[in-house]
């Protein structure tokens, strides 16, 4: 469990919990710790996370393979869990996944850690990789399965593309989180992707 707090981010650890998670948590937080004192991600040596949060070397390489796998796991502290998606259509599916992307958006504006962290992520090449591997692929083929859904139940034109469907669909998103960070991501925002882009993917009667 992580306590988010005005000082920053802090792992806390109840009673009760087993001793490996317990350690995983201990070693999250204090990747947390130095990033919220203000070192950069390329500085944080696996020695220097063992110190700080007070296990040996060999317990977090039993843990994690690399810095890279993770802080894509400490990145995920700060993330919302992927949503569930209600599975009653594709229309609901899809903007059930693009508001995971508009609450994902949302914590980046708010939290300046966060989006230093991102910034400093796509200078590590290793890291970004590990990333997109972990985090985004799935996201992506999620997307993608609840597409061949809509085509396979005649939600969707046959023919319709669906990697091009996805990015019609994540790409206004996308561009108001990362390269809009003024625009507004309002509540029914998603919905009304959803319901723009589908409405020239549907099958014409």
């Amino acid at each position: 469990m992580v306590d988010s707090t005005e000082g920053g981010v802090h792992a806390k650890v109840p009673r009760g919990r087993p001793r490996s998670e317990a350690v995983e948590q201990a070693i999250i937080a204090g990747v947390v710790r130095l990033l919220e004192e203000g070192v950069p991600l390329a500085d944080l040596s696996i020695e220097r996370i063992a110190r700080t949060a007070g296990v040996g070397k060999a317990t977090i390489y039993r843990r994690w393979d690399g810095k890279e796998a993770l802080f894509v796991d400490v990145l995920r502290v700060f993330e919302e869990p992927d949503p569930e998606l209600p599975g009653t259509s594709m229309r609901d599916d899809l903007i059930c996944l693009l508001e995971g992307l508009r609450r994902r958006g949302l914590n980046m504006r708010s939290s300046a850690l966060l989006h230093n962290v991102f910034a400093q992520m796509k200078a590590l090449p290793k890291l970004w990789a590990a990333y997109h591997t972990t985090v985004v692929e799935p996201r992506r083929r999620a997307t993608y399965e609840v597409l061949r859904r809509g085509v396979a139940g005649g939600e969707l034109r046959g023919d319709v593309d669906i990697e091009t469907a996805n990015d019609l669909l994540v790409g206004p998103m996308l561009v108001r989180t990362v390269m809009r960070p003024d625009a507004p991501l309002d509540d029914g925002l998603a919905e009304r992707i959803v319901d723009t882009v589908l409405e020239g993917l549907r099958p014409q009667p």
